[in-house]
């Protein structure tokens, strides 16, 4: 085995970064000035953006049920074939159920295999659902046959996890911030632009753009998923001293902070991953008329604003932009209301893209109030003490992201239950609006729930700027 290092050790200093066979780096450092100007800086930007290459593939796939299931119908699901809408529902929601399982096993694949060595295998995965899409579509599988392929669909939803977890460790604390959400903010696009892609994609060759070749929706993906598997192998790197601090992570689960996080992150990811998904439906539903060329957009806005939500709380406090977010949304949700019983499209864009731009908001928001919450709670201000803070803090993230994403099966699955019970004569396939009326009222508890705890007059947390 041969080792590349770029400098001779001098004794008590830092052992110089060095490089392995496999991508295998050694003595990687990013706090320490003179690695990170010379080496880390450009390793460091090599790996990010490989990283949201795959981890937009990643949510393409993860959201692909979403743009597929309006046109089942389209391609044959008719007649004796058709799907129910609990069916149809039960379909675009099975991706998150299992996606939101996967994140955290996925998080602690990357030390354990290393993060190229993942990102080429969790590439590779994603040929199951897709090659797995096109062959049942291919074959007018029935349900119970789609419901198992969509459920594989969940393994890119996991590469969330893993992309973010393997990225964190190669940007110092300075940087770490800004490199996740490009990376989070890159990965959700995934969703955007499989929406965008996949109407256009399924009529190239059809007879009609009423007979779409809705298998071409999986076969699409297969060259990428092969190209971000090759990049990974070629391009990335391992990193020796990744690790994920296991003791910090049964921690965090016993403190009550994580989970109040985690209740508020079901309300803001929840959301976006449960909208982003079912929006194509929704407006198919509503709107046939409209077809699906703009479902791309609420996925669009909603990665775009998670980013500014960051930054904003960066300047206001987190806590302070999240209650604001609920509102948003709470009002969001309203018009959407407005806009089914009045019928009108405009509207009902106008208040699904607002809706999407806060859940975007609120995402950003509440990852920057995790590290701040910790931070303030801190008993020991010791630079141990603090090291260990930041530790509970990691683990404290990847715990909230996880319980956050099964927000995104409530949501479909709520509007499943809402149609089936509001069957009349005037909603013969029945409405969505008492689930929207529901959703309101959990944004309601949400809001006060953030100024109770880190807002209001009295409240432990006000002065901390959380």
């Amino acid at each position: 085995m041969t080792t590349t290092t770029h400098e001779v050790p001098v004794p008590g200093q830092a052992p110089p970064l060095s490089h392995r066979p496999g991508r295998w780096i050694d003595a990687w450092n990013p706090e320490d000035p003179r690695q990170w100007a010379e080496v880390g800086r450009s390793t460091a930007r090599r790996n990010l953006v490989l990283s949201i290459f795959a981890e937009l593939l990643g949510f393409g796939v993860f959201a692909l049920w979403g743009i597929v299931v309006p046109q089942l119908a389209a391609f044959g699901y008719t007649g004796d074939a058709a799907l129910t809408e609990t069916q149809q529902f039960w379909l675009i929601s099975v991706p998150v159920l299992v996606g939101a399982t996967l994140r955290i096993p996925y998080t602690f694949a990357v030390p354990h295999f290393g993060g190229r060595n993942w990102t080429v295998i969790s590439a590779l995965l994603l040929l199951i659902p897709t090659v797995g899409l096109a062959l049942a579509l291919q074959a007018q599988a029935g349900f119970p046959v789609l419901l198992l392929v969509a459920a594989t669909a969940g393994f890119g939803g996991g590469n969330f996890a893993s992309s973010m977890a393997n990225i964190s460790f190669f940007f110092p604390a300075a940087e770490r911030g800004r490199a996740l959400g490009f990376n989070a903010a890159g990965g959700n696009l995934g969703t955007a632009i499989v929406q965008f892609l996949v109407p256009v994609v399924v009529v190239w060759g059809a007879a009609t753009a009423a007979d779409p070749d809705l298998p071409m929706a999986g076969w699409m993906f297969v060259p990428v998923c092969l190209l971000a598997a090759l990049l990974a192998w070629l391009l990335m790197d391992n990193l020796c001293s990744a690790a994920t601090d296991k003791r910090s992570f049964a921690r965090a689960l016993r403190m009550r902070q994580t989970w109040l996080l985690a209740f508020l992150y079901i309300g803001t990811f929840g959301s976006f991953i449960g909208f982003a998904g079912v929006f194509p439906k929704l407006m198919h539903d509503a709107f046939p008329e409209h077809g699906l060329s703009l479902a791309f957009l609420g996925a669009l806005v909603g990665s775009l604003a998670r980013p500014v939500g960051g930054w904003v709380a960066d300047a206001v406090g987190g806590a302070a932009v999240t209650l604001g977010s609920f509102l948003a949304m709470a009002l969001g949700a309203a018009g959407a209301i407005h806009a089914l019983q009045a019928h009108d499209f405009l509207v009902f864009m106008g208040s699904f893209l607002w809706l999407f731009v806060f859940t975007g908001v609120g995402n950003g928001s509440i990852y920057r109030m995790i590290p701040a919450v910790f931070e303030a709670t801190a008993e020991d201000r010791s630079t141990a003490g603090r090291d260990a803070t930041k530790r509970l803090a990691a683990g404290a993230i990847g715990i909230v992201g996880a319980i956050g994403a099964y927000g995104g099966f409530l949501v479909p699955q709520s509007f499943s239950l809402a149609k089936a019970h509001s069957v009349s004569a005037a909603h013969p396939h029945g409405t969505i609006v008492p689930a929207l009326w529901a959703i309101i009222a959990v944004y309601g508890v949400m809001a006060v729930t953030t100024w109770v705890v880190y807002g209001r007059r009295g409240a432990v947390l006000r002065d901390h700027k959380i």
